[in-house]
Protein backbone atom coordinates (compact mmCIF):
# COMPACT_ATOMS: atom_id res chain seq x y z
CA UNK A 1 0.00 0.00 0.00
CA UNK A 2 1.16 3.73 -0.70
CA UNK A 3 3.02 5.39 2.03
CA UNK A 4 1.91 9.09 2.76
CA UNK A 5 3.83 11.63 1.19
CA UNK A 6 4.62 14.92 1.83
CA UNK A 7 3.08 17.34 -1.33
CA UNK A 8 6.23 17.49 -3.63
CA UNK A 9 8.80 19.47 -3.52
CA UNK A 10 9.42 20.12 -7.47
CA UNK A 11 7.05 21.36 -9.86
CA UNK A 12 6.83 19.94 -13.41
CA UNK A 13 8.19 22.87 -14.90
CA UNK A 14 11.11 22.63 -13.14
CA UNK A 15 11.36 18.43 -12.70
CA UNK A 16 10.63 17.45 -16.44
CA UNK A 17 13.71 19.28 -17.74
CA UNK A 18 16.25 17.52 -14.82
CA UNK A 19 14.50 14.12 -15.99
CA UNK A 20 15.32 15.23 -19.53
CA UNK A 21 19.00 16.47 -18.31
CA UNK A 22 19.64 13.16 -16.29
CA UNK A 23 18.82 11.17 -19.54
CA UNK A 24 21.19 12.97 -22.13
CA UNK A 25 24.18 11.40 -19.99
CA UNK A 26 22.57 7.55 -20.21
CA UNK A 27 23.97 7.45 -24.14
CA UNK A 28 27.50 8.61 -22.39
CA UNK A 29 27.16 6.16 -19.67
CA UNK A 30 26.59 3.49 -22.81
CA UNK A 31 29.49 4.56 -24.89
CA UNK A 32 31.64 4.32 -21.87
CA UNK A 33 30.39 0.85 -20.30
CA UNK A 34 30.46 -0.81 -23.93
CA UNK A 35 33.88 0.41 -24.36
CA UNK A 36 35.38 -1.14 -20.80
CA UNK A 37 33.02 -4.25 -21.75
CA UNK A 38 35.43 -4.33 -25.23
CA UNK A 39 39.01 -3.43 -23.69
CA UNK A 40 38.13 -6.63 -20.90
CA UNK A 41 36.50 -9.03 -23.46
CA UNK A 42 33.55 -9.23 -20.82
CA UNK A 43 30.38 -7.71 -20.47
CA UNK A 44 29.57 -9.24 -17.34
CA UNK A 45 33.09 -7.90 -15.87
CA UNK A 46 32.43 -4.36 -17.51
CA UNK A 47 28.94 -4.48 -15.53
CA UNK A 48 30.57 -4.96 -12.57
CA UNK A 49 32.87 -2.23 -12.60
CA UNK A 50 30.78 0.09 -13.01
CA UNK A 51 28.27 -1.20 -9.99
CA UNK A 52 31.15 -1.47 -8.20
CA UNK A 53 33.05 2.21 -8.62
CA UNK A 54 29.56 3.35 -8.37
CA UNK A 55 28.56 2.23 -4.90
CA UNK A 56 32.37 3.24 -3.73
CA UNK A 57 30.88 6.87 -5.29
CA UNK A 58 27.57 7.24 -3.47
CA UNK A 59 28.79 5.34 0.04
CA UNK A 60 31.30 8.28 -0.17
CA UNK A 61 29.25 11.14 -1.03
CA UNK A 62 27.02 9.75 1.53
CA UNK A 63 30.15 9.45 4.34
CA UNK A 64 30.98 13.25 3.52
CA UNK A 65 27.68 14.96 3.75
CA UNK A 66 25.90 15.33 7.09
CA UNK A 67 22.40 14.79 5.35
CA UNK A 68 24.05 11.81 3.54
CA UNK A 69 25.17 9.98 6.78
CA UNK A 70 21.63 10.91 8.50
CA UNK A 71 19.81 8.92 5.67
CA UNK A 72 22.41 6.31 5.48
CA UNK A 73 21.60 5.70 9.04
CA UNK A 74 17.89 5.58 8.33
CA UNK A 75 18.51 2.27 6.16
CA UNK A 76 18.38 -0.48 8.57
CA UNK A 77 15.75 1.30 10.72
CA UNK A 78 13.54 1.32 7.47
CA UNK A 79 13.69 -2.30 6.35
CA UNK A 80 13.63 -3.60 9.89
CA UNK A 81 10.20 -1.36 10.92
CA UNK A 82 9.23 -2.41 7.59
CA UNK A 83 8.16 1.05 6.35
CA UNK A 84 7.69 -0.37 3.56
CA UNK A 85 8.05 -3.51 1.58
CA UNK A 86 11.20 -4.96 2.04
CA UNK A 87 11.45 -6.40 -1.22
CA UNK A 88 11.98 -2.40 -2.53
CA UNK A 89 15.86 -2.81 -1.02
CA UNK A 90 16.58 -5.21 -3.92
CA UNK A 91 15.60 -2.47 -6.83
CA UNK A 92 18.78 -2.57 -7.94
CA UNK A 93 18.66 -5.98 -9.18
CA UNK A 94 16.49 -4.38 -12.08
CA UNK A 95 19.34 -2.51 -13.01
CA UNK A 96 21.41 -5.69 -12.77
CA UNK A 97 18.98 -6.77 -14.94
CA UNK A 98 19.02 -4.02 -17.48
CA UNK A 99 22.72 -4.81 -17.96
CA UNK A 100 23.15 -8.23 -18.78
CA UNK A 101 19.88 -7.52 -21.06
CA UNK A 102 22.76 -5.29 -23.09
CA UNK A 103 25.36 -7.73 -22.49
CA UNK A 104 23.53 -10.44 -23.91
CA UNK A 105 20.76 -8.87 -27.15
CA UNK A 106 22.57 -5.65 -28.16
CA UNK A 107 24.51 -7.69 -30.54
CA UNK A 108 22.04 -9.85 -31.73
CA UNK A 109 19.13 -7.28 -32.06
CA UNK A 110 21.55 -4.27 -32.77
CA UNK A 111 21.08 -0.60 -30.54
CA UNK A 112 18.17 0.16 -32.65
CA UNK A 113 16.14 -2.64 -31.80
CA UNK A 114 17.01 -2.70 -28.43
CA UNK A 115 16.02 1.05 -27.45
CA UNK A 116 12.57 0.36 -29.07
CA UNK A 117 11.75 -3.17 -26.91
CA UNK A 118 13.24 -0.81 -23.95
CA UNK A 119 11.30 2.19 -24.50
CA UNK A 120 8.20 -0.09 -24.95
CA UNK A 121 8.33 -1.83 -22.28
CA UNK A 122 9.03 1.16 -20.09
CA UNK A 123 6.51 3.39 -21.36
CA UNK A 124 3.71 0.83 -21.05
CA UNK A 125 4.78 0.08 -17.23
CA UNK A 126 4.79 3.85 -16.38
CA UNK A 127 1.13 4.00 -16.87
CA UNK A 128 0.52 0.92 -15.24
CA UNK A 129 3.14 1.60 -12.16
CA UNK A 130 1.37 5.49 -12.25
CA UNK A 131 -2.20 3.80 -11.62
CA UNK A 132 -1.32 1.39 -9.16
CA UNK A 133 0.17 4.28 -7.27
CA UNK A 134 3.50 2.32 -6.05
CA UNK A 135 5.39 5.53 -5.86
CA UNK A 136 5.63 8.60 -3.33
CA UNK A 137 3.28 10.29 -5.02
CA UNK A 138 0.02 8.00 -5.36
CA UNK A 139 -2.20 7.13 -7.89
CA UNK A 140 -2.21 8.96 -10.86
CA UNK A 141 -4.80 8.48 -13.22
CA UNK A 142 -4.27 7.14 -16.76
CA UNK A 143 -6.25 9.74 -19.10
CA UNK A 144 -6.42 9.48 -22.91
CA UNK A 145 -3.69 12.55 -23.24
CA UNK A 146 -1.04 10.40 -21.09
CA UNK A 147 -2.03 6.94 -23.32
CA UNK A 148 -1.92 9.26 -26.62
CA UNK A 149 1.11 10.63 -25.70
CA UNK A 150 2.84 7.12 -24.37
CA UNK A 151 2.08 6.30 -27.65
CA UNK A 152 3.72 8.75 -29.76
CA UNK A 153 6.48 8.51 -27.81
CA UNK A 154 6.99 4.81 -28.69
CA UNK A 155 6.07 5.57 -32.49
CA UNK A 156 8.82 8.30 -32.29
CA UNK A 157 11.35 6.56 -30.73
CA UNK A 158 11.55 4.01 -33.47
CA UNK A 159 11.02 6.55 -36.11
CA UNK A 160 14.02 8.30 -34.29
CA UNK A 161 16.66 5.39 -34.53
CA UNK A 162 15.22 3.69 -37.90
CA UNK A 163 18.02 4.27 -40.18
CA UNK A 164 20.09 2.10 -37.40
CA UNK A 165 17.98 -1.04 -38.27
CA UNK A 166 19.43 -3.63 -39.57
CA UNK A 167 17.37 -5.91 -42.54
CA UNK A 168 19.79 -8.59 -42.33
CA UNK A 169 17.79 -10.67 -39.19
CA UNK A 170 14.69 -12.79 -39.73
CA UNK A 171 11.90 -11.09 -37.27
CA UNK A 172 11.34 -14.63 -36.37
CA UNK A 173 14.49 -14.79 -35.11
CA UNK A 174 14.26 -12.03 -32.63
CA UNK A 175 11.59 -12.71 -31.40
CA UNK A 176 12.62 -14.48 -28.34
CA UNK A 177 15.88 -11.96 -27.70
CA UNK A 178 13.48 -9.22 -27.75
CA UNK A 179 11.72 -10.28 -24.89
CA UNK A 180 14.43 -9.82 -22.53
CA UNK A 181 14.72 -5.77 -22.84
CA UNK A 182 11.19 -5.64 -23.27
CA UNK A 183 11.29 -7.12 -19.78
CA UNK A 184 13.77 -5.19 -18.45
CA UNK A 185 11.50 -1.70 -19.40
CA UNK A 186 8.71 -2.77 -17.89
CA UNK A 187 10.43 -3.41 -14.76
CA UNK A 188 12.53 0.12 -15.04
CA UNK A 189 9.27 2.12 -13.85
CA UNK A 190 8.38 -0.51 -11.00
CA UNK A 191 12.60 0.08 -9.72
CA UNK A 192 12.01 4.20 -9.97
CA UNK A 193 9.06 3.98 -8.23
CA UNK A 194 10.51 1.40 -5.27
CA UNK A 195 14.09 3.78 -5.38
CA UNK A 196 11.55 6.55 -5.13
CA UNK A 197 9.16 5.18 -1.83
CA UNK A 198 12.12 4.54 -0.52
CA UNK A 199 13.86 8.05 -0.75
CA UNK A 200 10.96 9.18 0.85
CA UNK A 201 11.58 7.22 4.30
CA UNK A 202 15.32 7.33 4.23
CA UNK A 203 14.85 11.20 3.84
CA UNK A 204 17.39 11.65 1.08
CA UNK A 205 18.01 9.95 -2.69
CA UNK A 206 21.69 8.85 -1.55
CA UNK A 207 20.73 6.34 0.72
CA UNK A 208 18.69 5.04 -1.65
CA UNK A 209 21.21 4.75 -4.75
CA UNK A 210 23.28 3.28 -2.30
CA UNK A 211 21.19 0.47 -1.25
CA UNK A 212 19.99 0.10 -5.48
CA UNK A 213 23.87 -0.07 -6.56
CA UNK A 214 24.60 -2.02 -3.64
CA UNK A 215 21.99 -4.75 -4.23
CA UNK A 216 23.18 -4.59 -8.20
CA UNK A 217 26.59 -5.14 -7.53
CA UNK A 218 25.92 -8.55 -5.26
CA UNK A 219 23.59 -9.84 -8.27
CA UNK A 220 26.73 -8.73 -10.55
CA UNK A 221 29.16 -10.22 -8.43
CA UNK A 222 27.72 -13.65 -8.06
CA UNK A 223 27.17 -13.90 -12.10
CA UNK A 224 30.72 -12.97 -12.60
CA UNK A 225 32.41 -15.52 -9.99
CA UNK A 226 30.21 -18.24 -11.63
CA UNK A 227 31.42 -17.05 -15.43
CA UNK A 228 35.47 -16.88 -13.78
CA UNK A 229 34.62 -20.51 -12.16
CA UNK A 230 33.52 -21.63 -15.72
CA UNK A 231 35.15 -19.48 -18.58
CA UNK A 232 38.55 -18.09 -16.28
CA UNK A 233 39.18 -14.52 -16.53
CA UNK A 234 39.16 -12.19 -19.05
CA UNK A 235 41.43 -9.29 -19.74
CA UNK A 236 43.51 -6.50 -17.34
CA UNK A 237 41.84 -3.04 -15.61
CA UNK A 238 42.49 -0.46 -18.37
CA UNK A 239 44.91 2.21 -17.18
CA UNK A 240 42.62 5.09 -18.37
CA UNK A 241 40.42 6.99 -15.97
CA UNK A 242 36.95 7.50 -17.98
CA UNK A 243 36.67 3.77 -17.98
CA UNK A 244 35.61 4.26 -14.93
CA UNK A 245 33.07 6.92 -15.46
CA UNK A 246 30.01 4.77 -16.03
CA UNK A 247 29.15 3.98 -12.44
CA UNK A 248 29.35 7.47 -11.05
CA UNK A 249 26.87 8.61 -14.31
CA UNK A 250 24.62 5.78 -12.76
CA UNK A 251 24.51 7.36 -9.32
CA UNK A 252 23.37 10.28 -10.88
CA UNK A 253 20.41 8.69 -12.96
CA UNK A 254 19.34 6.89 -10.23
CA UNK A 255 19.48 9.39 -8.16
CA UNK A 256 17.32 12.33 -9.78
CA UNK A 257 14.72 9.47 -10.95
CA UNK A 258 14.30 8.34 -6.79
CA UNK A 259 14.03 12.26 -6.41
CA UNK A 260 11.80 12.96 -9.33
CA UNK A 261 8.91 10.57 -8.99
CA UNK A 262 7.51 12.14 -6.57
CA UNK A 263 6.84 15.36 -8.03
CA UNK A 264 6.37 13.73 -11.73
CA UNK A 265 5.05 10.37 -11.26
CA UNK A 266 6.90 7.24 -13.01
CA UNK A 267 5.36 8.06 -16.46
CA UNK A 268 7.01 11.75 -17.08
CA UNK A 269 10.16 10.81 -15.18
CA UNK A 270 10.42 7.93 -17.62
CA UNK A 271 9.29 9.83 -20.52
CA UNK A 272 11.78 12.78 -19.68
CA UNK A 273 14.75 10.49 -19.44
CA UNK A 274 13.76 9.06 -22.80
CA UNK A 275 13.69 12.32 -24.61
CA UNK A 276 17.16 13.26 -22.85
CA UNK A 277 18.18 9.79 -24.08
CA UNK A 278 17.63 10.01 -27.52
CA UNK A 279 18.62 13.98 -27.18
CA UNK A 280 22.52 12.31 -25.96
CA UNK A 281 22.06 10.17 -28.37
CA UNK A 282 21.99 13.00 -31.45
CA UNK A 283 24.71 15.07 -29.87
CA UNK A 284 27.07 12.06 -29.36
CA UNK A 285 26.48 10.66 -33.07
CA UNK A 286 27.50 14.38 -34.07
CA UNK A 287 30.51 15.90 -31.59
CA UNK A 288 32.20 11.76 -31.00
CA UNK A 289 30.35 9.51 -34.21
CA UNK A 290 30.73 5.80 -33.28
CA UNK A 291 31.45 3.71 -36.03
CA UNK A 292 28.41 2.64 -37.99
CA UNK A 293 26.68 6.21 -36.58
CA UNK A 294 23.93 7.22 -38.26
CA UNK A 295 22.63 10.94 -38.22
CA UNK A 296 19.66 10.91 -40.55
CA UNK A 297 16.60 13.18 -41.34
CA UNK A 298 14.46 10.58 -39.04
CA UNK A 299 16.73 10.49 -36.56
CA UNK A 300 16.30 14.11 -36.10
CA UNK A 301 12.50 14.38 -36.93
CA UNK A 302 11.77 11.17 -34.29
CA UNK A 303 13.60 13.34 -31.44
CA UNK A 304 11.66 15.99 -32.09
CA UNK A 305 8.27 14.23 -32.23
CA UNK A 306 9.39 12.39 -29.18
CA UNK A 307 9.80 15.61 -27.27
CA UNK A 308 6.22 16.89 -28.79
CA UNK A 309 4.73 13.56 -27.23
CA UNK A 310 6.03 14.62 -23.87
CA UNK A 311 4.55 18.06 -24.07
CA UNK A 312 1.44 16.59 -25.10
CA UNK A 313 1.36 13.97 -22.28
CA UNK A 314 2.47 16.38 -19.82
CA UNK A 315 -0.11 19.30 -20.49
CA UNK A 316 -2.63 19.77 -17.81
CA UNK A 317 -5.34 18.69 -20.28
CA UNK A 318 -8.73 19.15 -18.82
CA UNK A 319 -10.98 16.14 -17.94
CA UNK A 320 -12.22 14.03 -20.93
CA UNK A 321 -10.72 16.42 -23.31
CA UNK A 322 -10.37 14.33 -26.54
CA UNK A 323 -13.90 13.10 -25.73
CA UNK A 324 -14.88 16.97 -25.59
CA UNK A 325 -13.69 17.35 -28.60
CA UNK A 326 -15.10 14.77 -30.82
CA UNK A 327 -18.60 16.08 -29.21
CA UNK A 328 -17.72 19.14 -30.93
CA UNK A 329 -17.11 17.95 -33.96
CA UNK A 330 -20.12 15.95 -34.22
CA UNK A 331 -22.20 19.17 -32.94
CA UNK A 332 -20.96 21.49 -36.12
CA UNK A 333 -21.87 18.36 -38.34
CA UNK A 334 -25.28 17.33 -36.80
CA UNK A 335 -25.19 22.01 -37.59
CA UNK A 336 -24.70 21.65 -41.15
Amino acid sequence: MPLATRRPSLSRAAGLPLAVAAGVFLPLQGRINGALGAQLGDGIAAAVVSFTTGLIVIAAVGLVLPKGRTALRQVIPALRERRFPRLYALAGVIGALFVIAQVFTVGVLGVALFTVAVVTGQTVSGLMVDRMGIAPGGKRSVTAMRVLGSVLTVAAVAWAVSPRFSASSEPAALLVPVLLPVLAGLLMSFQQAMNGTATVQYGSPVAATFVNFAAGAVALWVLLLLKLAIAGPGHALPGEWWYYLGGPMGCVFIGLAALLVRSLGVLMTGLGMIAGQLLGSLALDVVLPAPGAVVALPTVLGTLLTLGAIILATLPWPKGALAGAGQGRRTVSKGR
